[in-house]
């Protein structure tokens, strides 16, 4: 019985392969990817900039929208959704949604303040 099995045992597929591979163990070294200039100083600031004013007006929307009742009690999405809409008529609510306005409208002048044209 042993014999028959060596037979069905060495008609199996060989899924590794003995050649030796040619050449040392160690991977070939990769080019070092090219190192990417910094973005013009004008360039640099422009973004400062839009990124500051978006911040800005997002945040005064925010801080504001709330508190508006043409646009937050008479919202239509509020009057397809019952449940929402009396959620979003707390004051907590409206507050805290005003808070993140004025974390936007912080981080705005954070950003404003500290940049560093070294710090890029």
């Amino acid at each position: 019985m042993a014999s028959i099995r060596l037979k069905t045992m060495h008609q199996q597929p060989n899924l590794f392969s003995s050649e030796v591979p040619s050449g040392s163990a160690e991977p070939e070294p990769q080019p070092l990817p090219k190192l990417q200039q910094p973005a013009p100083v004008w360039l640099q600031r422009l973004e400062l900039f839009l990124r500051v004013a978006v911040r800005l007006y997002l945040g005064i929307f925010v801080l504001v929208l709330p508190w508006w009742p043409r646009f937050w009690d008479d919202n239509p999405l509020f009057h397809l959704l019952p449940g929402v809409g009396e959620l979003a008529s707390y004051g907590s609510v409206r507050g805290i949604i005003s808070g993140f306005g004025l974390l936007n409208l912080w981080i705005a002048f954070h950003e404003a303040i500290h940049y560093r044209e070294s710090d890029r």
